[in-house]
């Protein structure tokens, strides 16, 4: 559904949602009949979610916004079981009031059901996940929604919902899971209407309005394949991936100008194992750019490696930390170089990011405090996440954070974004 739809009909269905959101919350509004028909002649279907306020502002200036987040959100889930089947709902209503928008989100509608003894499939909307980084994602290649993730919405909606088939297969020698995606589902990447940004074709950081217009594959021919193959041998977990599809970022130039998206295919691996008193874990992955396999298109992304060393253990009670090492090596970035207009914003042949994340419990759980850092010594910029985050009861909590960056080049990652400092606060009534 777009990004900005808004109107009368998606205006009810918003209100219709929150009310059997409240209907659900005091036990009223749902119709016996209603509940027979749909859980076998048993009981109703159960109702639970959250209704959610959430604030935040842009620390230095007010462009494109002052308000980086303005929103009331509703949360509505639930899941139907037959003897084999089962169907899942999970929608969000909200009203954006950075953006003037009112959308209706579908973060899963989907029925699971088995094929024989060995087969599992899930057909419909869903959030699909795998991989073993930490808010880094090499093999994991299904769609982010990073301008959430920068705004301050929780963590959980920086995994984007696809529509899909997954089919999993069980065998003694190892678990297969095929996951295919019929129209190409990219991430939700920076515009300039939230969030201002680098701009390639112009050569600064802008605001655009109206926002980046890309040219998106479109049609059956678009669709993406992901494979991961997986078992645990003792105590570790060992998968092997491959991916059939695009780069998730518009990064690519066609012939009229316009950003689209680059016809990519990955192979990679993963291991993940206790070490010591922590969790050791390792990724590594190829991406092959399909269009430019000599690496001098400077409109076409050239084919990449990526690896991740990561470790997670408690430091003391209550306090967890984790470190990762992501690296990446650009492949022909000499004939890369040798096409650009302006050499010296060639991306560099070898990019290296630290993360650190430290998570503190305390008050039985009820208080946490966070802090997500990510640091690059390659492209000398830094993104900072403190968070923190209050239990009232198991009704109420209130959270709150900030997104500092900062970088001493304009184009990098995070560098571009230094002017979108903020903060943000989340209240959220669970039901």
């Amino acid at each position: 559904m777009s990004r900005r739809r808004s109107g009368g009909r998606l205006l009810a269905l918003s209100v219709v949602l929150l009310a059997a959101a409240a209907g659900a919350e005091s036990g009223e509004g749902l119709d016996d009949d209603w509940g027979d028909d749909w859980n076998g002649g048993s009981e109703a279907l159960v109702w639970t979610g959250f209704l959610e306020l959430a604030g935040g502002v842009r620390v230095d200036g007010a462009e494109p916004t002052r308000a980086t987040l303005a929103e009331l959100r509703g949360r509505a889930e639930t899941e139907w079981a037959a003897d084999r089947w089962t169907a899942s709902l999970k929608a969000d209503a909200f009203r954006d009031e950075a953006l003037n928008a009112t959308e209706l989100e579908l973060r899963e509608l989907a029925v699971q059901f088995p094929l024989g003894s060995a087969l599992d499939v899930k057909v419909g909307r869903q959030v699909l996940t795998w991989g073993t980084g930490d808010l880094l994602f090499l093999n994991d290649l299904f769609p982010k929604d990073f301008e959430s993730f920068f705004a301050g919405r929780d963590d959980e909606y920086l995994k984007a919902p696809s529509t899909a088939v997954r089919v999993t297969a069980y065998t003694d020698l190892v678990n297969i899971d095929l996951v295919w995606t019929p129209e190409f589902a990219p991430d939700t990447y920076l515009d300039g209407e939230r969030f201002s940004f680098w701009n390639p074709a112009a050569g600064a950081i802008e605001v655009l309005d109206p926002p980046l217009s890309v040219a998106r594959p479109e049609g059956l021919d678009s669709g993406e394949v992901a494979l991961r193959l997986f078992r645990r041998v003792r105590s570790t977990e060992l998968a092997l991936y491959a991916y059939h599809g695009y780069f998730k970022q518009p990064t690519a130039v066609n012939r009229r100008g316009r950003a689209t998206f680059a016809p990519m295919q990955s192979a990679g691996l993963s291991v993940r194992r206790p070490f010591g008193a922590g969790i050791l874990s390792a990724e590594g992955s190829w991406y092959e750019s399909r269009d430019d396999g000599n690496g001098d298109d400077p409109n076409v992304p050239n084919s990449q490696g990526r690896w991740l060393l990561g470790y997670e253990r408690e430091l003391i009670p209550n306090l967890t930390g984790a470190v990762q090492y992501y690296g990446e090596h650009l492949h022909n970035r000499a004939a890369l170089r040798a096409e650009l207009p302006d050499p010296s914003r060639a991306p560099d042949r070898w990019r290296s990011l630290l993360t650190l994340r430290l998570s503190y419990r305390a008050l039985r759980d009820n208080l946490t405090l966070g802090l997500f850092t990510f640091y690059s010594p390659s492209d000398d910029d830094y993104h900072l996440r403190p968070t923190a985050s209050y239990r009232f009861s198991d009704a109420w909590q209130l959270s709150g954070g900030a997104n500092l960056f900062g970088g001493s080049r304009s184009h990098t990652q995070f560098g571009q974004l230094e002017d979108n400092n903020n903060v943000y606060l989340r209240l959220r009534h669970y039901y």
